[in-house]
Parts: C-alpha cells; sequence; structure tokens
C-alpha cells in the first residue's frame, strides 16, 4: 500500500469518526435562558462591533452581555414560535435591561419589526460543524522516497 493510499485511508477513517460524533451533538443546546430582545437600527451599518467585526444590518447576528464572540446561539420568539440563529459578535452594556440586541434581519425573520422588543428563548447551541485538519499534498516521487 503507497503512502499516499494510506493517508487517504487515514482522513476518511477520521472523516467517518467525527461525522458520527456530530450526528450524536447535532443542534443540541448547551443553556437556555430567556428575555428580552430589541435590534439594532440600521444607522449603526458600518460601524464597528466590539469583536472588531463590521456592523451589516443584513446579517444574522447579535450582542449579547456575557456570552462569547462567535458563540451561536438559536432565538425563539415565544409569543409566535419563529426561529432564528445568530452568531454573538457585539457586547451589549452591562446595565441594559435587554438579554440580546438582533440584526435587522434576524429581527424581521422573528416577526417583531413592530413591536421593537419581545420575550425570547435564547439556547447556546453546540457547534455541529466537521472540522477537519488541513491536507497537505506531498508528491510522492517513483522511488518511493519523500
Amino acid at each position: 500500500m503507497s503512502k499516499k493510499n494510506l493517508k487517504y485511508i487515514l482522513i476518511l477513517s477520521y472523516t467517518i469518526c467525527n461525522i458520527q460524533n456530530v450526528k450524536a451533538q447535532k443542534d443540541s443546546t448547551v443553556k437556555v435562558e430567556t428575555g428580552i430582545a430589541s435590534y439594532y437600527h440600521k444607522a449603526f451599518e458600518g460601524r464597528k462591533c466590539s469583536s472588531g467585526e463590521i456592523f451589516r444590518h443584513d446579517s444574522l447576528t447579535a450582542a449579547h452581555k456575557k456570552l462569547k464572540f462567535g458563540t451561536r446561539v438559536r432565538i425563539t420568539n415565544l409569543k409566535n414560535d419563529s426561529v432564528v440563529v445568530v452568531k454573538i459578535n457585539d457586547r451589549l452594556p452591562y446595565y441594559s435591561k435587554r438579554t440580546i440586541d438582533l440584526t435587522y434581519r434576524a429581527a424581521k425573520q422573528l416577526n417583531f419589526i413592530r413591536q421593537g422588543l419581545i420575550k425570547v428563548k435564547i439556547e447556546i447551541i453546540r457547534d455541529s460543524l466537521l472540522i477537519l485538519p488541513p491536507v497537505i499534498e506531498t508528491p510522492i516521487n517513483n522511488t518511493g522516497q519523500n
């Protein structure tokens, strides 16, 4: 068996093991909280968020007081059961009475643009993405040596 074939077999077995693990953990929640959600005004478009990202009102992101940047959360509107998944990329002031601040796009998906504020359930979800290490192709010469 050549080194190249062995490398692909190892990568394939690693992938199969990880896919089985991901299926077991997919979309399982870690923590749940309820609170009040609001949304950013479009006037913040183009400003820098606390994470360093540029705010875009058409993205699915949010601000939270304590959650780590990059955390994905499932937000459920408790009035109409609509759901959206957003990424935390900004900070709310510690003294804020709101629990989470969403982008305009996320607020629109939750159907609360007219109300401005709603009661929501916030569920932190585990990352269900399969991340494989990069594969570095090394040419194998005809003599069998690298």
